[in-house]
Order: C-alpha cells, then structure tokens, then sequence
C-alpha cells in the first residue's frame, strides 16, 4: 500500500496543471486522480459555471478506518452553501 501511495505521490508532483484565465461567472474545479478499471487516471481540471451563495468543493481522497481496516474513498466535488 505504502508503494502504490509514493508511486501515486511521484505521479502527481509530474504533472503541472495550468489553470486557465478567471472566466467571469465561472469557477475552476481542479484536476483529481480518479480511480478506473483498477488504476488511477487523471481527470483534467475544468470550468463550472458558478451558483450565487455557493462554493465548489474540490473532488479528493478520504482516509478512513472501517474497524480493523484502513482504505481511501473518493469523494466527488460538489456545491456547498458558503458561510
């Protein structure tokens, strides 16, 4: 586990994501690592057009403890009311 975690690690600190210009009306939702067919791939940031008294929350990744078992969750990104 501790492997696939560096190797994950040295991955992501290879990729350089370039945000775009601020798009009026729009905010950006960062590139994650997704998990498909038994590996990760990396998922492109984008623009989202914004919602008024709403924050993005980016997609990331959960350690938790399930009894006697450590794992990781993705949890998406989604809207939260700000404040």
């Amino acid at each position: 586990m501790r492997k696939r975690l560096f190797a994950i690690a040295v991955a992501a600190a290879a990729i350089v994501a370039v945000v775009p210009a601020p798009r009026a009306g729009y905010v950006w939702a960062p590139g994650f690592w997704r998990w498909e067919n038994g590996h990760h791939v990396w998922a492109e940031g984008r623009w989202i057009e914004g919602r008024r008294g709403q924050h993005w929350v980016p997609d990331h990744w959960v350690q938790y403890r399930d009894g006697n078992r450590d794992g990781w969750r993705h949890d998406g990104g989604h809207w939260d009311r700000d404040g």
